[in-house]
């Protein structure tokens, strides 16, 4: 057969978020199947977790996470992300129960929800093009470090053979790819060693000592508290709290993997997608969650796994294991786990960024973001303040920066009663207000002349300060012309000019 009679590929074959290329490639597909038994794995202990933290029983951040990640599966827009119970959103969440029960809880989780719908249709997603890279880098390395500080406790005050095993457990991971990938290394850490402690009788902590596992499925619930501006009253503040953390994380979750796998995701429909999967997790019984950036890691890093069945496996694999498999689940080491989840925090670092070359190559700045992001997620624990902080200490230099851009030039002397200026740069809020001063009023002939085509008017504080200009001329019997400006900027000065002070 000859080369021109071989039909071309069809697109979706190239895509490696594609689910029906995917279950044709059974390398693919054991790969999806396998990564998504590892994520359960490492979702037990951290759900049980964020359930102490939350002050709920275990199997509400177990059922959390079941329904986010099966729901997440079909209506997110970022394939192979992992969605669940979070430490975020059960820090938010947390007052509702010790103040008010579970019931306001759930009613929390589903009006959170129902403002993350809300807010992903409004296309809050679009907010993501003002986050600079060095708070992404920022949001990156914090994260790492929160990854492998979650696991402290599980090395402190411990049997002396969980250090061993912590050991062998990151040596597998380390060394097993090199060698193959046919098998997820986290997968062969966490068998090898449950296989070891269980053989030799070896006591150390496990799964089972986190919380009881659940012996049951989650059922369909309707939270019971009253329809009242009163219920709003208490629950809104909290369930705006959850919803604003919830997709910040997720939003900036899905950014990350997005560029650790090479491929685009629709953040819109993950805004949305997020806010249906914590209604339905609040209708049967979950304490709401988001992306999970250490359990996404694991899926896409260190399994490389790319579509959405690892992410439904994962929620799939989850209650068979609690449910049907807990005893099973429960005898496995904490120190395997630990160690995966160190691997995680390895290789989410972003290396590159804290490197000496780096630093030095980088404006001050921009190094000053990334750490002021670092410094404040890890003292608060919360990916989202640190998201905002570095935003707006990013803004504040930006615009600081720009300041200092603007000139104002002396081009020519027409005639001995007429001066031109030229002014050049952006003029905002920021940089305008320097403008007055760089002008020789008294000195300067009859007319003056200002050119601003090389210039543009942003605010309504730039026009103040060309009218200001124009009065101290005044003020000295001169005259003052602004010309070049252009369309845009010249609408706004038509507009505005003489109408921004008291008086007119």
């Amino acid at each position: 057969m000859s080369d021109t009679a071989i039909a071309p590929p069809r697109p979706e074959a190239d895509d490696v978020t594609s689910v029906r290329a995917a279950l044709r490639s059974p390398r693919r597909l054991r790969t999806e199947v396998l990564a998504g038994l590892v994520v359960a794995l490492a979702l037990i202990p951290e759900a049980i977790a964020f359930s102490i933290i939350a002050g709920v029983d275990p199997r509400v951040g177990l059922f959390a996470s079941f329904t986010m990640a099966v729901s997440i599966a079909f209506l997110g827009g970022r394939p192979a992300m992992i969605s669940a119970a979070t430490g975020a959103v059960a820090l938010v969440i947390a007052p509702v129960v010790r103040e008010h029960g579970m019931e306001y809880l759930l009613a929390t989780v589903v009006l959170g929800g129902v403002i993350q719908v809300v807010l992903g249709l409004l296309g809050v997603a679009r907010l993501m093009r003002f986050v600079p890279r060095s708070v992404m880098v920022g949001f990156v390395n914090a994260l790492a470090i929160l990854i492998f500080m979650s696991q402290v406790p599980h090395l402190l005050g411990v049997p002396w053979a969980v250090y061993p095993l912590v050991a062998a457990g990151l040596v597998v991971m380390v060394v097993l790819p090199r060698l193959t990938t046919v098998v997820p290394a986290p997968l062969v850490a966490i068998v090898g060693l449950t296989a070891v402690t269980v053989g030799f009788a070896v006591a150390v902590p496990t799964v089972g000592d986190e919380g009881r596992l659940p012996d049951s499925l989650p059922s369909f619930v309707l939270p019971d508290v009253p329809l009242t501006l009163e219920t709003l009253r208490i629950v809104g503040p909290y369930a705006l709290g959850m919803a604003l953390v919830g997709l910040m994380e997720s939003l900036m979750t899905a950014t990350l993997v997005d560029d650790v796998t090479d491929t685009r995701s629709d953040k819109t429909r993950e805004s949305w997608g997020q806010g249906v999967a914590n209604v339905v997790t609040g209708f049967f019984g979950g304490m709401g969650g988001c992306a999970m950036i250490g359990q996404t890691m694991i899926n896409v890093k260190a399994s490389g796994a790319r579509t959405r069945i690892s992410t439904f496996l994962a929620g799939a694999f989850l209650l068979v294991l609690v449910v049907g498999l807990g005893d099973l689940v429960g005898i496995i080491p904490m120190a395997a786990l630990v160690a995966v989840m160190v691997m995680v925090s390895v290789g989410t670092l972003d290396w590159h960024s804290i490197k000496p070359s780096t630093l030095r190559r980088m404006p001050r700045s921009e190094t000053a973001v990334m750490v002021v992001t670092v410094a404040v997620v890890v003292a608060t624990h919360n990916l989202a303040i640190g998201v905002v902080v570095g935003v707006l200490v990013a803004m504040a230099l930006f615009a600081r920066r720009v300041a200092h851009l603007v000139r104002v030039v002396d081009v020519e002397h027409p005639d001995p009663d007429t001066r031109v200026y030229a002014v050049e740069g952006e003029l905002f809020f920021a940089s305008s207000n320097d403008l007055v001063g760089q002008f020789d009023y008294a000195g300067d002939p009859q007319h003056v002349v200002v050119d601003l085509s090389r210039a543009h008017v942003w605010d309504a504080s730039t026009v103040a300060t060309l009218d200001a200009v124009e009065t101290k001329y005044a003020a000295r019997g001169k005259s003052v012309t602004f010309r070049g400006l252009d369309a845009v900027s010249a609408a706004r000065h038509e507009r505005l000019s003489g109408k921004l002070t008291a008086g007119h």
